[in-house]
């Protein structure tokens, strides 16, 4: 997956851990000139045009054809952990605000993504706020964006990713509580300008404060498709014959609803974070008829003192498909990474992490384990700093009973070293 396959990334508030994410630990890691994800009528408009993003590039040498560790059909992104396990890529983003003699603030929003072997374009939206005096701070958009995509870092896992082209309205406020929703439409296949023929309808609750260190977000979306779904014609149904001929795509319905809950404490924070899906995983446009899939995740961090950190998270995915049965699986994952400062430009991290990929139907199971050591030269002494320079080795193995995409079973054992940049800003 994209890092943070993004792993962190700003994009705008920017936005995002590795491939950029709505939210992420270090939301309130900005720069002045950042344009903000969502701005509002308190934002600073800077002059000029903003360049922000998310990037990684660097080598990695691997002794082994199994270059990153990870157990064959783990469901939750990178499970063993990401550190010294992800690739290259980069997202590169522009922006442009203006304030109106009307009072509106505008901003237009460009995007532009290197996860592959092409440069493709990730976003290209408009959007405004202080628009209606009853809702000054409702931000209204239309265009395409990074949408619906929340993360988690220690994994680069995006637990919802329903990046698409449509319209929508974030931050309408009711009371305290704010809430977001959109229609949205899936870009054709190879990145055109088109829909595919998925839609979806998105929302949000967020900015519930259940006390001064507890807050909750709930996420509701459904997804459906036209007669011209694109990934679906291969299923179409056909009648008459001749000029009389019809046919039809089999609508197939889903949808995803989760619950979000933050908690924050003197030195100590926490998010929860569970998802249901129904005929779909993490994201809404790519249906599966018959196939439901529970998250249940805990990611967290433990500032022990200004130099000392560490970085946990457990977590659990079921995938249950009555059509493949024969693919039915838990995914149970656990990462730990403790970091040390030795000022503000040297750390040591450390990192351990293990995935475990259990079948209902099948006899056996695939695992995966991996220890990181990085060296780092960062910006600053905070874990979350960037940009830095990262030296690291790794060692792992994995384990694979139940074939699923590599073409045998047996034990790989991995030995890595490399080079990396990161930065978002």
């Amino acid at each position: 997956m994209k890092l943070l396959p993004v792993a962190l990334a700003v994009t705008a508030t920017l936005s995002s851990f590795s491939t950029f994410a709505e939210t992420d630990p270090l939301d309130n890691i900005q720069l002045d000139d950042q344009q903000p994800l969502v701005i509002s009528p308190q934002s600073d408009i800077p002059d000029g045009i903003v360049f922000s993003g998310y990037a990684r590039y660097g080598f990695h040498f691997s002794d082994d054809t199994q270059k990153y560790v990870s157990a064959d059909g783990q469901l939750i992104g990178n499970a063993a952990g990401r550190l010294g396990n992800e690739s290259n890529g980069g997202e590169f983003q522009f922006a442009k605000g203006f304030v109106s003699d009307n009072g509106t603030i505008w901003d237009v929003v460009v995007m532009l993504e290197h996860w592959g072997d092409e440069v493709g374009l990730k976003k290209f939206y408009a959007g405004a706020t202080n628009v209606f005096e009853s809702q000054p701070n409702a931000y209204i958009w239309a265009g395409r964006d990074f949408h619906n995509r929340p993360q988690t870092g220690l994994n680069d896992y995006f637990w919802m990713m329903n990046d698409s082209q449509g319209a929508g309205i974030k931050n309408l406020e009711f009371g305290n509580v704010k809430f977001d929703m959109a229609a949205v439409a899936q870009v054709v296949d190879g990145g055109g300008t088109g829909d595919s023929g998925n839609y979806a309808i998105t929302s949000k609750l967020h900015g519930i404060n259940l006390t001064d260190a507890l807050d909750l977000s709930f996420y509701a979306n459904y997804g459906f498709s036209s007669k011209n779904t694109e990934t679906d014609k291969d299923t179409q149904t056909c009648t008459g014959i001749g000029a009389d001929k019809q046919c039809y795509v089999d609508d197939i319905d889903s949808y995803q609803l989760a619950l979000e809950l933050n908690h924050s404490v003197g030195m100590l924070s926490n998010k929860f974070v569970t998802r249901y899906g129904n005929n779909v995983d993490n994201n809404i446009f790519n249906k599966t008829e018959d196939l439901s899939t529970l998250l249940m995740q805990l990611e967290g961090k433990l500032v022990m003192s200004n130099q000392t950190n560490i970085e946990y998270l457990v977590g659990y995915q079921s995938l249950e498909d009555k059509n493949a049965s024969q693919d039915d699986r838990a995914n149970y994952s656990a990462i730990v990474r403790p970091t040390y400062a030795w000022n503000n430009i040297h750390s040591t991290w450390l990192e351990a992490g293990y995935s475990l990929v259990d079948f209902d139907n099948q006899s056996g199971q695939n695992d995966a384990w991996k220890v990181t050591l990085s060296q780092n030269i960062s910006f600053d002494m905070d874990s979350g700093a960037r940009p830095m320079l990262r030296f690291y080795a790794t060692v792992g193995d994995s384990n694979t009973e139940v074939d699923l995409t590599r073409g045998e079973t047996g034990k790989q054992d991995t030995f890595a070293v490399g080079a990396m940049w990161e930065a978002w800003w």
